[in-house]
């Protein structure tokens, strides 16, 4: 029963805390019962809320049953009437039996609301739960003219360091049919047994958006890896090698990333046993997940958790630090382009009534609980973003982020033997993004280093067809009148859009190429022969990049 305990705090109305639901689960050190059982109960549940709020409501459960809360009536009468397994409690306890004496009264109230929104079964209602948010009153079945909206597919990375796409095709999916298009996933029924295999990244495949692969024993093994397809952008477009060295993840947790690397790495290094990834995690509750996140995908062999090690400490010029040759760099970010975040955790909760006989008419309407979206960093930097912020507190947000930004971006260019950096961020914003590119290819330390931006005809094939670049318009803010240095490093970028048929998040993404070591003027404002600008016209606002902010962690996106 501590399962529904520990979910029921965060439905609860008292537990005000800052954060999307999955950071606050996952973040949470005191939970009894495994993270990911307490994330999904939650989850669903809440999804479910608006239905079943109204179920306990006119069965008048919380009226019979006093030693229920209203949370813990919501995901008790949950697991009772839709999930396959049922209470997950002994048949003697206290709290199941408090909800299964009522089940007849409480399945008729489903079937009522059920039919008088126009839905023929259970599998119906629940199709039409996972497309669009079911209205918190009685309200009427959707218009069957109504056309279908775009869904945000189910992601799941194929992890070739314990298995491969042919042999999950041939197993995990082989009752799914395999579709030509992307289109066909976004406008699939929530379940349809559907898939398509991206055409960008390798091993990637797309399903329908309400696919549940964490009952799966391929997920349990680590065998697929649920993973946004913008996500996989940064280790794909850095592409590492053996050969170059190692490979260092300077913002790791939860690790999506540095499996995705691992994954790239084995596939050119089966027999040679070279391949090594460092992986830094300064906050040492996060690296523990991202260890177990390492030890699930298989890549214990080749990659080093780093826990506890802030990424700006490291002596670049020492042992084993010089040893680095590729550098992933995804760093706390504002969190704008995760589809949801902005959006909050919203639940319906029934009721309380004080008085059992109380008139239908005059009882109290089933409140509606938000969570509050507003966050700043934490000591772990989990979160970010701030919606209900106005414009200047939004720009002031921004300002420091890309300050942070830009500083993690220089101390990467300082690695004496690096050749590759990868910087992406989950934000829309081009002052996290373009901006902090042209910075970075603006300062002396990419001069000094000779760091240049890895064009478009350079990077990987998956990544020189994406079709979303960089911003020109942010480009060129940054360069003055220098519209075609601002074409350039705009091509150079790679963007994902939210809520569009290329069936992503947000995501930025661009990689720094290093050609030559020798110092370069620091104002030589001219473009190499290579065609990657190094230094250009100075920034219209230099204090956008100050470096003397505090340090805000490590972000846990994607």
């Amino acid at each position: 029963m501590s399962l529904y305990h520990d979910a029921a705090r965060f439905l609860s109305p008292s537990n005000r805390q800052s954060g999307s639901l999955k950071t606050q689960v996952f973040g949470n050190k005191d939970l009894k019962s495994s993270p990911k059982q307490v994330y999904a109960i939650a989850a669903e549940a809440s999804q479910w809320s608006p239905i079943l709020a109204h179920v306990v409501e006119k069965s008048q459960l919380l009226q019979h049953e006093r030693k229920l809360t209203p949370s813990l009536a919501l995901l008790l009468v949950h697991d009772l009437l839709l999930s396959k397994s049922g209470i997950a409690a002994s048949v003697t306890h206290p709290l199941r039996q408090a909800v299964t004496r009522h089940k007849a009264r409480l399945t008729a109230e489903l079937t009522k609301i059920r039919i008088k929104k126009g839905f023929g079964s259970i599998n119906e209602l629940r199709n039409h739960i996972a497309k669009v948010d079911v209205d918190e009153t009685e309200g009427k079945a959707p218009s069957a003219a109504s056309p279908k909206q775009v869904q945000h597919p189910r992601w799941a990375r194929i992890n070739i360091s314990k298995s491969t796409l042919d042999d999950q095709l041939q197993t995990t999916f082989a009752g799914f049919e395999i579709v030509d298009s992307l289109e066909q996933i976004l406008l699939a029924e929530p379940a349809t047994k559907i898939l398509y295999v991206d055409q960008h990244i390798p091993n990637l495949i797309a399903l329908a958006p309400a696919t549940d692969l964490s009952k799966t024993a391929a997920y349990r093994k680590g065998y697929i890896i649920l993973q946004d397809k913008a996500s996989c952008f940064p280790a794909y477009l850095l592409d590492p090698k053996v050969e170059d060295g190692v490979c260092l993840d300077a913002c790791a947790a939860p690790g999506n990333k540095t499996t995705h690397l691992a994954a790239i790495l084995k596939s050119q290094d089966r027999t040679r046993g070279k391949a090594r990834i460092w992986a830094c995690e300064r906050d040492k509750v996060r690296a523990g997940v991202l260890s177990d996140m390492v030890a699930l995908a298989g890549c214990q062999d080749i990659v080093t958790v780093r826990a506890g090690q802030d990424f700006l400490d490291l002596k670049s010029e020492q042992s084993p630090w010089n040893e680095v040759g590729s550098l992933l760099l995804d760093p706390s970010c504002s969190g704008s382009g995760i589809i949801g975040r902005n959006d909050g955790h919203t639940v319906t909760l029934p009721s309380t009534i004080q008085n059992a006989q109380m008139p239908e008419r005059s009882r109290k309407r089933k409140r509606h609980v938000k969570t509050n979206s507003k966050t700043i960093a934490d000591k772990a930097g989990q979160e970010i973003s701030q919606p209900g912020d106005g414009p200047i507190q939004l720009q002031a947000r921004l300002k420091a982020l890309s300050a942070f930004q830009l500083r993690l971006l220089l101390h990467a260019f300082r690695f004496p033997n690096a050749r590759m950096i990868s910087y992406s961020t989950c934000s829309i914003f081009a002052e996290e993004n373009e901006h902090v590119v042209v910075a970075a290819l603006q300062s002396s330390e990419a001069k000094q280093y000779g760091w240049f931006l890895h064009l478009r005809d350079e990077q990987i094939t998956g990544m020189k067809t994406w079709p979303v670049r960089g911003d020109i318009q942010a480009c060129q803010h940054r360069l003055a009148d220098d519209i075609s240095g601002a074409e350039q490093i705009a091509e150079a970028c790679i963007r994902c859009l939210p809520g569009t048929k290329d069936g992503t998040q947000g995501f930025f993404v661009a990689a720094f190429i290093r050609r030559c070591q020798k110092v370069v003027s620091a104002v030589d404002s001219n473009y190499s022969q290579m065609g990657s600008p190094v230094m250009a016209s100075p920034m219209r606002d230099s204090s956008a990049v100050e470096e003397d902010e505090d340090w805000n962690g490590f972000s846990d996106s994607n």
